[in-house]
């Protein structure tokens, strides 16, 4: 099993957790796709399989610090998008957990692009990916009235 210290070190993150309550609060009452822990970590272990199912050489830690603050920026009202608020506040949790710069600025980069299907890292890729299809719309109530065509939607559990 490999030492997973610098995620428990985000898990306990006094910001993270700030910003995973706001974003429990803002969605008690959302009808739609929630964007908590159980999503988190659900993008995170989708990614990890995809790696590994595609050998795509990405450290398990960077896949699960990108996807657990994927959506930590969706709480703010600075940017109009989440992605751009939450690599801002990635850039300061990573480093106190112990990310290096250059770590920092790659799972920052796949945060700021998780919400555009062409990327140029590979990281961006899997989270673009991993984020789609941790949704489980075959059985969603509100599937009817949400905003995303039918072709996109997941009626199949593929991960």
């Amino acid at each position: 099993m490999k030492n997973m210290s610098r995620i428990d070190a985000i898990l306990n993150h006094q910001r993270f957790r700030s910003l995973l309550r706001d974003i429990d609060f803002q969605e008690a009452d959302r009808r739609f796709c929630r964007h908590g822990m159980e999503h988190l970590l659900s993008t995170a272990r989708i990614m990890y399989i995809l790696s590994l199912e595609e050998q795509i050489p990405c450290p398990k830690e960077w896949i699960y610090a990108a996807a657990l603050l994927h959506d930590i920026g969706r709480p703010s009202r600075e940017e109009p998008d989440h992605s751009i608020t939450g690599a801002k506040e990635a850039s300061v949790i990573l480093p106190d957990c112990g990310f290096s710069p250059e770590e920092t600025a790659l799972i920052c980069q796949a945060i700021s692009e998780h919400r555009r299907a062409n990327t140029a890292s590979l990281l961006s890729m899997l989270l673009y990916r991993a984020d789609k299809l941790s949704r489980t719309c075959m059985l969603c109530p509100a599937s009817p009235d949400c905003y995303w065509p039918e072709e996109k939607k997941n009626q199949t559990i593929i991960y």
